[in-house]
């Protein structure tokens, strides 16, 4: 297995279509517990994504076919006084599940904040999720000392 990345381009009708097939792949899925986005929220997804100034997305492809994606952006740590990368979807083809690619992106992911210079790479984890967990606990991450909490009210 030939793995590679691609960053999104915007432009490329191919990556736009992954984009979206992906994002809803990961909406349907159990770890997602959502609906699919309708044909409006897709055209807003790829603008927002294309103009958000600190988004970065890119495709794992296997033997050449984009098989998942991660959604990330950049933040800033006010503690640090760097950049730092927020990961906030990581997904893959179920069917591609299990054979080392949320693993690629991952490594991928801290070969760019390291070569950024990023202070750290955040990321949230369902706490059922445990597979991910496993993953992100032998990439060395771990649960913030002392551990936080992630809030949300909806608008």
């Amino acid at each position: 297995m030939n793995v590679t990345f691609e960053h999104c381009d915007y432009e490329n009708p191919l990556h736009l279509t992954a984009l979206v097939d992906l994002l809803n792949h990961y909406m349907t899925d159990p770890m997602g517990d959502a609906s699919p986005l309708k044909k409006i929220q897709q055209l807003k997804l790829v603008d927002g994504l294309a103009n958000h100034p600190s988004s970065l997305v890119m495709f794992v492809l296997s033997d050449g076919e984009i098989v998942g994606l991660t959604v990330c952006f950049i933040n800033f740590s006010t503690f640090n006084v760097k950049p730092y990368l927020y990961i906030h979807d990581l997904i893959v083809y179920a069917n591609f599940r299990n054979k080392g690619l949320g693993k690629a992106i991952m490594e991928k992911l801290i070969e760019i904040s390291t070569e950024c210079d990023y202070c750290k790479i955040t990321l949230e984890v369902r706490e059922d999720n445990f597979q991910a967990q496993g993953l992100y606990y032998n990439l060395g991450f771990e649960e913030c000392t002392p551990t936080m909490l992630f809030w949300t009210k909806k608008i």
